[in-house]
């Protein structure tokens, strides 16, 4: 009799950890999303160095023309690309649109 009472306790012990037993976490990393991968940053390599960069190169920035490339390369050398709003160089309209797809380079 004892037996098949300790025998009926491991059956109701097993039926109530099969729910969790059934909940296994993800152990492998999935893909991104398209939407996600769109909001890094542009790599390293291509951003746009201010410190460094041609006229025809800093053209090619949204928002900017050939009259703020030159404003641009006539403030170098930068610490920050920040300056170039602090310097009043650019408005902060424009300097967001292209914050991500810019560098200063020191040195």
């Amino acid at each position: 009799m004892r037996i098949n009472k300790l025998g009926l306790l491991g059956a109701l012990g097993c039926m109530l950890a099969l729910p969790v037993a059934a909940q296994t976490t993800q152990t492998t990393p999935t893909k991104p999303s398209p939407s996600m991968a769109a909001a890094r940053p542009a790599p390293a390599a291509a951003l746009v160095d201010i410190n460094s960069a041609a006229e025809d190169d800093l053209d090619k920035l949204p928002g900017i023309g050939p009259a703020r490339a030159k404003a641009i390369i006539k403030g170098r050398p930068y610490k920050g690309k920040d300056e170039l709003v602090t310097r009043k160089i650019l408005p902060r309209g424009v300097y967001n649109g292209i914050k991500n797809k810019i560098i200063a380079r020191q040195g």
